[in-house]
């Protein structure tokens, strides 16, 4: 636990001692740090693999061939292309005979759980860290107040003393996960955002550029999508 070795340094202890002086909740804090870790670690991972993958050129120039009412050569220059919104694009303007919107929105929907994979468990260590703490507080208070029957003197001091320390250490390690993961957890749902912008955007500008092809010809070859309904914005 990255915490642990902070406070051990500035409380003169060992990290283990510090770990064995919060109690046996200490280990399920430890497990929700370390899956917290894991999935910051991978979801920006992740989502710097998909910003630098970008290619909104490409985008632009699928939307100048559907508009030149040659989707053929929009999607084949849009399966080269790693950007998601390409992707998604390519997808529905293949199956854009059966329905334009409904293939855009199955596209955009599993791109987007690709985006949203992980944040759930995120969002629970971030919630259950300091409850974790809060549990460890109520343990060690129970130890303490159970010490205060004890008729060994010197014994019952020793045991209110570990069961305050139990109960402060636990509540600030669970304090501690849950601040330092709301950071990244809300940096990573501002890039969620971020793509479900782009993918609206997409959506929209589709609509328009189909809509107006369509509007400057009135035989639109068979390669051109027919206007349809907007598109209702992908869902999360």
């Amino acid at each position: 636990m990255p915490t642990t070795f902070t406070f051990a340094f500035l409380m003169g202890q060992s990290p283990m001692e510090l770990f064995a002086s919060g109690g046996p909740i200490m280990w399920p804090i430890l497990i929700v740090s370390f899956l917290a870790v894991t999935v910051v670690v991978e979801r920006t991972i992740f989502l710097f693999r998909e910003s630098s993958t970008r290619e909104p050129e490409v985008v632009e120039k699928m939307f100048e061939y559907v508009e030149r009412h040659d989707t053929e050569r929009a999607v084949a220059l849009g399966k080269k292309s790693p950007d998601y919104v390409a992707r998604i694009l390519v997808y529905a303007l293949t199956h854009r005979e059966h329905s334009l919107p409904n293939a855009f929105m199955r596209a955009a929907n599993r791109e987007l759980a690709r985006f949203q994979q992980g944040m759930a468990w995120l969002d629970t260590c971030i919630t259950a860290a300091p409850l974790l703490g809060l549990l460890g507080t109520v343990t060690g208070m129970m130890s303490t107040f159970g010490a205060l029957g004890g008729g060994d003197i010197a014994a019952s001091t020793s045991k209110i003393t570990g069961g305050v320390g139990e109960a402060l250490i636990a509540t600030m390690c669970g304090l501690v996960i849950a601040i330092l993961g709301l950071f990244p957890y809300n940096v990573l749902n501002a890039r969620i955002e971020a793509a479900k912008h782009d993918i609206s955007d997409a959506s929209n500008a589709l609509e328009v550029i189909i809509k107006k092809a369509a509007a400057t010809c009135q035989d639109c070859p068979a390669s051109l999508p027919r206007p349809s309904p907007a598109a209702p914005s992908p869902r999360a």
